[in-house]
Formats: structure tokens, C-alpha cells, sequence
């Protein structure tokens, strides 16, 4: 086949859905496809250019590691507020539009147009430029969307209040049917999490494929220690210091923990919109938290090293009782165990691979209680069963040839 995908986020950039295509466009090379792909020159997470390299300029065209014929389109550069992003995510998804037009056009044109979101003016311009080459379009969902919308008070906060206050009333009235309409519009729909994909088919889609993240570039930890020499239980928190995360209650969990008496370090290493209120609630309350920036991938197994329990962690928002964090399946691969503070399909992961303790999502006392009962008791710091769930449910091989199901399908439709 020749696929053509439209997506905003792409290597060298990090982050989930970055390492989410790096596999799937690797294996559905090796498998003898043809995948191009429409992406803004690399700039997440600063919002800024990040790095000269001509390859990278809008308008370039090269092929990547994966085998993929990476096109470049322009960018809009932000700061913090969702305002900024938004207009970036549009600016890009119409240049990928424009591009697609010119350069797909004719006896170019690819079998199935594939667009992948967030960020969300990635769809309309995907369905746009199928009908335009008359090619059927698959909506890629990785978050659940416009489920999510109903917690925009909460996550639009970098922005000014009247801003914010102008933009939530705007998309919980207009854009969720708009959403809807055009994820019906698609002539497929993936997810993430059979969750979401349940969900969409009690809204009318027909036709929703489940293809999950994996952990493919996890590298797993050595056994975790019976003591450490400090005495005190290490909680690592590794990924985006985000609004959906919620890192600021996991710093509170880390003060209740040590005012009980509790031997406890959370170490956050990462980046993103609320890092700097995450330090600032660790100063106030003089919790016994590190936050370190964002390491190298090819170090991160020194991190999981240091770990005697990894933090999975997610706002208490309805939308994400539907949503399974990629990095929960790489912790689950390391072999360590997982401090859980999330609901819905990822707490059902967690409990059905034996792979550690759930507590409810931004709970600070209920974290701070489990954390306790783990520097007490060591012997629960060593789950077995996170390695079996993912072979059985989370196999790249096995998800490719899902993702290529699905595509070939479409396709030859």
C-alpha cells in the first residue's frame, strides 16, 4: 500500500506519540509499504525550532530511520498558553493540506490517508485531502476525544483568564458534535484503549479498531533492592509534567507521606506546563521531591534503576477513566512496580496483570498511605505478572498486523 499520514508530532521530537509511529512506521515499511508522512518541522515541546538541520526546515523532504518519506510543513510558534498551540496545530494541519494537494496529487496518490490526533485540526484537514485525491481517510484517536473537552476548565489554565474563560464556554457548546461528526465522517477509526473504542461504537462509528501502544524501547531494571542505602523508598514519576497528569497531587502524597514518617523520595523527572507549579508546591510545602529535566533515552534505564516504584498518574477527569498512559506498558516491561493513581482501563491493566497497587486518581492521602505500606513492606515491591499482559496484549508484531489489517481493508473498500 501506499499510506500517507498526516500527524503533528514526529521525531526527532520525544514523546508518546512519537515513539508511537517510530514502530508503526518501521514495521509497516519492513512489511513492504509505503508510508509518507505530512509533519511540522520539529518543535515540541518548546514551541521553537529545535534544531537548524535543513532536513528538518518546512518544505524538506527526506527519509527517516523508520523508512518513512518524511514531508516538513510549517509551524506557529507558542509559549505555554493552549491558545498558542492551537493556532499552531491549525497553521500546521493547513499546510499539510496544501502540501498533500500538491505533492499527492495524480499518479501519486497514496491508497488510504491516515490522520492522527492530537492535535485536533489534523482531522478535518486528513478527511479534506482524502476527498480531494477521492481516498478513504482513518481517524487515528489517541486520546478521547471530545471526551476530554468537558474538563477544558481544568486544563486550559495557562492561558489569561478571559481567554480561558471565552474558550471553555466555546468548546463545551459548539465543538464536541463537531468532533463527533467528523470522527463519523472517517471511514475507520483507531484507538488506543478498548475503553474509548466501546464508547464510540455506542455513538454510532461501525467500524473502530483497537491498536494499543506498547513498549517497545523499554530496557528493563535490575531487581529492586531489599534496602537501600538511604533507607527510604524512591517513587520515580519518568514522562510529561502536564495538566492531565496531575503531578502537583503527587507532590502533596510525597508531604503526607514524610509529615507520617514515612522514608519516602519522588524523584519527577520531566518536562511541561505545570513543571513549574509542581516545583513551586514542592518548595511550599518542603516535600521530599526531586524535579530534574527531561533525560536522554538511551539513559533512562539508570533512572528505572533508581526506582523502587514508578508513579503512573492522571487527573481525575471522566475522559480519563478511557485513557491507558503509553508509559505505563514501558514501566510494566521494566519488571518494577507501579504506584497507580489513575481509574477506569488503566487501573483494570494494573490489578489484572498483577503489576502492582491502584488507588484512586488524585487522591493525595491514598497515595501517600500506599507509599507508606510499600517503604514498610519491601517483599510488595516485586510484581510478576506486568512482562505476561504485555506479550499477550501489547505485542508489536501483533499490532502492526492489526494496524495493516485495518489499513488494507479501508483500502480496498
Amino acid at each position: 500500500m501506499r499510506i500517507l499520514l498526516l500527524t503533528h508530532y514526529w521525531a526527532p521530537e520525544t514523546g508518546a506519540p512519537q515513539k508511537r509511529w517510530s514502530w508503526l512506521a518501521r514495521g509497516l515499511v519492513e512489511r513492504g509499504h509505503e508510508l509518507a508522512v505530512l509533519t511540522p518541522a520539529p518543535h515540541y515541546p518548546a514551541g521553537r525550532l529545535l534544531d537548524a538541520d535543513p532536513r528538518h526546515a518546512p518544505g524538506a523532504v527526506h527519509r527517516d530511520a523508520s523508512g518513512a518519506m518524511i514531508h516538513r510543513t510549517a509551524f506557529r510558534p507558542y509559549d505555554a498558553g493552549l491558545g498558542g498551540r492551537g493556532a499552531d496545530q491549525a497553521v500546521a494541519a493547513a499546510d499539510a493540506l496544501r502540501l498533500g494537494l500538491r505533492r499527492f496529487s495524480g499518479s501519486r496518490r497514496p491508497d488510504v490517508v491516515v490522520g492522527s490526533v492530537p492535535g485536533l485540526p489534523t482531522l478535518p484537514a486528513a478527511l479534506a485531502l482524502g476527498r480531494a485525491l477521492r481516498r478513504p481517510v482513518v481517524a487515528e484517536l489517541r486520546d478521547a476525544w471530545p471526551d476530554i473537552l468537558d474538563s477544558a476548565s481544568s486544563w486550559a489554565g495557562g492561558d489569561r483568564p478571559g481567554v480561558r474563560r471565552r474558550a471553555v464556554r466555546a468548546v463545551r457548546g459548539a465543538v464536541p458534535p463537531v468532533i463527533t461528526r467528523l470522527e463519523r465522517d472517517a471511514d475507520a477509526v483507531v484507538t488506543t484503549t478498548d475503553s474509548f473504542a466501546a464508547a464510540l461504537r455506542e455513538r454510532g462509528l461501525d467500524r473502530v479498531v483497537t491498536v494499543r501502544n506498547t513498549a517497545a524501547a523499554s530496557v528493563p531494571a535490575p531487581p529492586v533492592p531489599v534496602a537501600r542505602d538511604d533507607g527510604a523508598l524512591h517513587v520515580l514519576y519518568l514522562g510529561t509534567v502536564g495538566r492531565a497528569q496531575g503531578m502537583v497531587g503527587a507532590v502533596r502524597a510525597a508531604a503526607v507521606a514524610a509529615r507520617r514518617g514515612a522514608p519516602v523520595v519522588l524523584r519527577i523527572v520531566g518536562d511541561g506546563a505545570q513543571a513549574v507549579a509542581v516545583r513551586e508546591e514542592a518548595r511550599r510545602l518542603g516535600a521530599p521531591v526531586e524535579v530534574l529535566a527531561p533525560v536522554p533515552a538511551d539513559t533512562v534505564h539508570e533512572q528505572y534503576a533508581w526506582a523502587d516504584t514508578v508513579l503512573v498518574s492522571l487527573q481525575d477527569w471522566p475522559a480519563m477513566a478511557l485513557t491507558v498512559p503509553s508509559k505505563l506498558y514501558e514501566v510494566m516491561a521494566t519488571g518494577r512496580h507501579v504506584s497507580g493513581a489513575v481509574a477506569g482501563e488503566a487501573a483494570a491493566i494494573v490489578r489484572a496483570a498483577g503489576a502492582g497497587d491502584v488507588v484512586a486518581p488524585q487522591d493525595p492521602e491514598a497515595l501517600a498511605e500506599l507509599w507508606t505500606a510499600l517503604a514498610a513492606d519491601r517483599s510488595r515491591l516485586s510484581p510478576t505478572g506486568g512482562m505476561g499482559w504485555l506479550r499477550t496484549h501489547a505485542d508489536e508484531p501483533t499490532l502492526v498486523s492489526r494496524y495493516e489489517s485495518l489499513l488494507e481493508g479501508v483500502a480496498g473498500a
